[in-house]
């Protein structure tokens, strides 16, 4: 352990110039985690018999993936020239899908450390980052992580990296997460550079609410940036978006479990309890001011995240639905980019129309509420927003295939997205085609060094949803990285593909296609219900259609029961006679009977058109 490490916390109301607030953002994998915990080792707060990998991820399948999914503040000690400081730091994930935590994350912070991995390079996501920081007006250090590796380039992507923020190689800190090398040096060059956070410590209580989570017995723990004013614990607090009043049972620090103090001051970041178990009442972006002494105006909040694909949650046993609802409730609390609204199915019954980030969030949430909350469910194939304007000029949103209107239509317009491929030089020719083949016109291209380019493309979201990152994966041997952002909406020639069975449409299977893809799309899913559908005593037709015109079909034979073992020898006329009579039978069942599509075909048929998605690793 370093000889400045203190193992006592600093004392709660520290003087501002004695805070440092900073937050550790890259691109996925590049270590920001393993990094966090070594910061954490080294200034003695997490004893080495205590330390474990990844200390800060707090779920299981944070820890199973290799992935961060939720930022997560803690509080440093460290001296610096004979003085302690208090080094808030915010550890953030690096999937584009949870852009909106490392947004609110930089919100509570004066300094970020631009960490990039010293074999890889500069990616997609890292640029990203770097712009949503320099937005925000904070101090940028850029660090070189993993320079132990036997394939590191240090020298090499210190000048990509001082090239794209400015400023001279030699400034870029070389550092192991793995083995803690130059991590001190790192946690010196943050205090010297990053600027202590500024506030009015005599004016009224207000507070950012950056972050928030659910616990089961002390109910909601909100965490809060102070910018102007102190809180102190059994103070009624105000809430100045929904106007409701607490009292604050508890005031702490996370250091890293959390300690309740004597209150917070200017520049600092801690929690906050109040006993309240409604998860509305606390909302990320929200100002806390006191009651006795309010705030006239609140601080900026954030900009509200806008879902970017669409899927319906429904659970599998009915009776489950309320609890489907309470978990997703409880969720939205920790995760305040989850969308949802109820929604019904004729196929599925009642269930969640659920808006996500992106396709990783998806399949994160759906896990966690089967984990978490012990649910079985059925998530349908992702959709995005489409605009679709009728005939006689009425303009309907659409998020679910169902709601398409019918009739004629005058122009559906898809949400489009200027996406940005990081790539070695080698794959430009597979990636063109690739952007190319999935509707994409390119916008520019730029070479980052010798034999790094970076292509940005405008592409339909809806191609993107599916499996547009698999395929960049595989045709570039897993090198390109991709980042996205929404541009807008572009009219598409876009067609609305149902499926009937026995002439009825399955509403739980319709999908907005391209024009050109939509037999593809109809022979595929009509193939994959043939062989999950049981036969039935009839024959039942599977049919894709586009409005009124029929573009593929399958038959599910029926079941031929043997109505002539019983008849052996004898004339020919009898065993007609017997054989028209089950045609007859046969007819009339056709008629009344009805097809019952089993949930595993449901399941099936919905989780494989589902794509895999970034597992980080």
């Amino acid at each position: 352990m370093s000889p400045r490490a203190l193992k006592a916390l600093v004392p709660s109301q520290t003087a501002p110039s004695q805070i440092r607030n900073f937050c550790i953002i890259a691109h996925i994998d590049h270590g920001k985690s393993t990094l966090a915990d070594r910061m954490l080792q080294l200034t003695g707060i997490v004893s080495d018999r205590d330390m474990r990998a990844q200390y800060l991820d707090r779920m299981d399948i944070e820890r199973e993936r290799g992935i961060t999914i939720k930022s997560q503040a803690v509080r440093l000690p460290w001296e610096f020239e004979g003085v302690t400081y208090a080094m808030n730091m915010i550890d953030t994930p690096g999937h584009v899908d949870f852009n909106y935590e490392v947004s609110r994350s930089l919100a509570a912070c004066e300094g970020a450390v631009l960490l990039v991995d010293a074999a890889q390079g500069i990616e997609a996501q890292t640029l990203a980052n770097l712009y949503l920081a320099m937005e925000n007006d904070l101090q940028i250090i850029p660090v070189l992580n993993k320079i132990d590796l036997p394939a590191a380039q240090p020298e090499k992507y210190a000048e990509e990296l001082a090239s794209l923020i400015g400023g001279n190689p030699e400034d870029c800190l070389r550092v192991s997460g793995k083995t803690g090398v130059g991590v001190a040096e790192l946690l010196d060059k943050i205090v010297g550079t990053v600027p202590a956070p500024v506030g009015d410590a005599n004016a009224p209580a207000r507070a950012m609410i950056f972050d928030s989570v659910y616990d089961s017995y002390r109910g909601v723990v909100t965490y809060v940036r102070m910018i102007d004013g102190t809180l102190h614990p059994r103070e009624q607090i105000q809430m100045m978006s929904t106007k409701a009043v607490h009292e604050l049972l508890e005031i702490g620090v996370i250091a890293p479990e959390p300690e309740s103090t004597q209150g917070l001051s200017v520049g600092e970041v801690g929690y906050l309890i109040t006993g309240v178990k409604d998860v509305r009442q606390s909302k990320v972006g929200d100002t806390v001011t006191t009651k006795l002494k309010p705030a006239t105006e609140a601080l900026k909040g954030y900009s509200e995240p806008k879902p970017m694909v669409f899927s319906g949650i429904y659970p599998i046993d009915g009776s489950d639905y309320p609890n489907l609802r309470e978990a997703l409730d409880k969720l939205r609390l920790s995760d305040a980019s989850l969308v949802y609204e109820p929604e019904t199915s004729a196929a599925l019954g009642f269930g969640f129309r659920c808006g996500f980030l992106g396709l990783l969030h998806l399949e994160i949430i759906t896990e966690r509420l089967e984990r978490e909350f012990n649910l079985s469910l059925i998530a349908t194939s992702p959709s995005v927003v489409y605009k679709v304007t009728v005939d006689d000029g009425s303009q309907h949103i659409v998020t679910n295939p169902s709601e398409y209107p019918e009739g004629k239509i005058r122009e559906v317009q898809e949400p489009m997205v200027k996406a940005t491929i990081l790539s070695p030089k080698d794959y430009v020719g597979t990636i063109m085609e690739l952007c190319q083949t999935k509707r994409g016109n390119m916008i520019d291209m730029q070479y980052l060094g010798e034999d790094r380019v970076q292509l940005r493309y405008k592409l339909p979201l809806a191609e993107i949803v599916f499996d547009f990152f698999d395929q960049l994966k595989s045709k570039t041997q897993g090198y390109a990285s991709l980042d996205y952002e929404e541009d807008g909406y572009a009219e598409g020639d876009l067609v609305k593909v149902d499926l009937l069975l026995q002439g009825e449409k399955v509403d739980a299977f319709s999908s907005i296609v391209h024009k050109d893809k939509a037999y593809a799309h109809g022979t595929r899913i009509a193939a994959k219900l043939r062989e999950l559908i049981p036969r039935q005593q009839f024959e039942v037709p599977i049919q894709a259609a586009v409005g009124a015109r029929i573009i593929a079909r399958e038959t599910i034979r029926a079941i031929r029961k043997d109505v002539l073992a019983k008849c052996y020898g004898g004339d020919i006329s009898r065993k007609r006679k017997l054989l028209e009579k089950q045609k007859e039978g046969k007819k009339r069942m056709k008629m009344v009977g009805r097809v019952e599509v089993p949930q595993e075909a449901f399941i099936s048929a919905l989780s494989t058109e589902e794509p895999k998605t970034d597992k980080k690793k």
